[in-house]
């Protein structure tokens, strides 16, 4: 197989990098700044505030738990642990599904909207600091 060298990169291609890794650095500046800050200012971090935030602004103030999945891009696996932890933690609770036993609802608790309602100013300010907003 030949090495690629610079070369063989076009333009177009070279500008399609430029921008992929100028979007992979700005993504790390905002999520490290709001992890940082969600973190030192309100226990949680940027994953159980997206999940919160779901749950707080979806209208029903629950949902089935691959709607939070969705919500903190995260593997199923690693979005059930997410949720275990927010239970453990009093901020959700788990509850069945009348019209589907296999399915899990998960539901806001008020100390969850309450940290999610304290928390929502911070999130707000970073994005408008790191995003320049």
């Amino acid at each position: 197989m030949p090495a690629v060298s610079s070369t063989n990169v076009s333009e177009a291609e070279e500008l399609l990098l430029d921008e992929w890794h100028a979007l992979l650095a700005r993504h790390a500046t905002v999520c490290g700044a709001l992890e940082a800050e969600l973190r030192r200012r309100h226990d949680i971090g940027v994953s159980e505030f997206e999940a919160l935030e779901r749950l707080a602004t979806g209208g029903q103030e629950k949902c089935r738990g691959v709607e939070i999945t969705e919500a903190v891009h995260l593997s199923q696996s690693a979005a059930s642990r997410l949720v275990a932890r927010m239970e453990r933690d009093g901020l959700v609770e788990r509850a069945g599904c009348p019209e589907d036993r296999r399915a899990i609802y998960i539901a806001l608790t008020e100390a969850g909207r309450r940290r999610y309602l304290e928390a929502k100013p911070t999130q707000r300010a970073v994005l408008a600091a790191t995003m320049g907003g």
